[in-house]
């Protein structure tokens, strides 16, 4: 019976208790566009079909986490220092550059979590993956060495979410 009205009843907890906090209230329309929400939203993702999310190692996610959350800390302080100061630095100047990275990974799920931990770092963009070779082409702002970013992106990232999807 539950999962007749709520497909994805942690889908349905979330939208719930994210409504809520963005209308900052707990009046009865906000109360009433939640549950609408909590109710509605899962009952699309049904007609969707979307494949069920299988994590084998829930404990990873707070290591990539905190590999995550310092990268992002590492890349903003990195970016900000190479746009003040500019190339007025005396050191080599700043090369943008593409790079590719060939992925094993592969389950779409990691690739979309992958594809935010990229975009979301300062002075990196996923640019295209080429799902037949697994090629993942990525533009950095400051490149110095094609090969340190595929250690990066394949030894930071890709074993984490490898250990937790595959």
């Amino acid at each position: 019976m539950i999962r007749a009205v709520l497909p994805h009843p942690i889908l349905s907890l979330a939208l719930f208790a994210a409504s809520l906090l963005m209308s900052a209230s707990v009046a009865p329309p906000s109360l009433a566009l939640a549950l609408l929400a909590a109710v509605a939203a899962p009952q699309v993702m049904r007609a969707l079909d979307v494949e069920p999310v299988r994590v084998r190692r829930p404990l990873v996610i707070l290591s990539l986490m905190a590999v995550v959350a310092g990268d992002v800390v590492r890349s903003n302080w990195e970016v900000a220092r190479l746009v003040l100061r500019g190339d007025r630095s005396g050191g080599p100047a700043r090369v943008p550059g593409f790079v590719h990275i060939p992925l094993a990974l592969r389950n779409r799920y990691a690739l979309g979590i992958l594809a935010i931990i990229i975009t979301s770092t300062p002075g990196t963009i996923w640019v295209e993956y080429e799902e037949a070779s697994g090629s993942l082409l990525l533009h950095i702002l400051d490149l110095k060495s094609e090969d340190d970013w595929a250690g990066v992106i394949k030894g930071r990232y890709e074993r984490r979410l490898m250990e937790i999807f595959e």
